[in-house]
């Protein structure tokens, strides 16, 4: 019986032992899980719009306008609800607005490719003569388009001006050497087929004024310009006086134009020359050598 009773208890410590571990194990699966794993939980829908509209056409009885734009894609399903709604109508133009859902705003949707997709909306009456506004700032008008297609707008809008010595002109100018946002003309001369300008932009905080120090900061350039059809060519750049800088890549550049010219000043157009060598280090021995 003593022999029995024995057997009885090891058997029962032992089970109790591999309890104890398998909860154990349990317990620290868990943990470890919760540590370590990505974020849970269902993948998030947003509203959204797409990140570029590439063209528009009207329908065979212009009264359909049907709009491509870019998506997101991936794997799985990325988009829900893909609509084009008329908005207000702001003067001579047709406002579109184009929103979806998508999951693409989190990285474990998949969604990290783009396609194209098409939308269509039902005008109101013909478009005519009035230009089609996309999400604010894509113009589209049927001026100069080869129907069913809508022509694409550039920055300057759908009709960009003249070339000339006109402000909408001289903003061309800047456009074409991709002057930064809110650069000031400071001085242009300009006879209608050529034309030089400076200008410059603030570099300093944004404040109310210029006393307080670091608000007057700024750089600048000068370009040089030659009148194509499309527009203002830029054909030379530099901050030197004068007209080597620009006779040298155009001799036909009128004297007239760039012979007064001073140089700009250093703050406004800073040089800044290669690197000395360390001291102690010539720039024979900073150089590896050949192998």
């Amino acid at each position: 019986m003593r022999s029995g009773g024995t057997r009885g208890a090891v058997v029962s410590a032992v089970l109790g032992a591999v309890a104890v571990l398998v909860l154990g194990a349990c317990g620290t699966q868990v943990a470890g899980r919760g540590t370590s794993a990505s974020p849970t939980g269902p993948v998030p829908w947003t509203l959204a719009q797409p990140s570029a509209v590439t063209g528009a056409r009207l329908s065979g009885d212009g009264r359909t306008l049907l709009v491509d734009a870019q998506v997101p894609s991936g794997a799985r399903p990325c988009v829900r609800g893909l609509k084009a709604v008329l908005t207000e109508p702001v003067e001579n133009s047709v406002r579109v607005q184009i929103t979806f859902s998508s999951p693409s705003g989190d990285t474990r949707s998949g969604c990290t490719k783009e396609k194209s997709a098409t939308t269509k909306v039902r005008l109101s009456g013909p478009l005519g003569g009035r230009e089609v506004v996309v999400d604010n700032d894509v113009q589209f008008t049927a001026e100069g388009a080869r129907p069913p297609a809508l022509r694409l707008c550039g920055r300057l809008g759908c009709t960009p001006p003249a070339t000339g010595c006109t402000a909408a002109s001289y903003d061309q100018a800047l456009i074409a050497v991709d002057a930064p946002e809110h650069t000031y003309r400071d001085s242009q001369d300009c006879d209608g087929r050529w034309m030089v300008m400076d200008f410059s932009w603030r570099t300093g905080p944004a404040c109310d004024g210029d006393a307080a120090p670091g608000c007057s900061s700024r750089l600048g350039d000068r370009w040089f310009f030659k009148a194509e059809k499309s527009g203002w060519v830029p054909i030379a750049e530099g901050a030197a006086g004068g007209c080597r800088t620009v006779q040298r890549r155009e001799p036909a550049f009128p004297t007239s134009m760039c012979r007064s010219l001073a140089p700009l000043s250093p703050s406004l157009h800073p040089s800044y020359p290669p690197a000395s060598p360390a001291p102690g280090r010539s720039s024979a021995s900073a150089s590896p050598s050949p192998s």
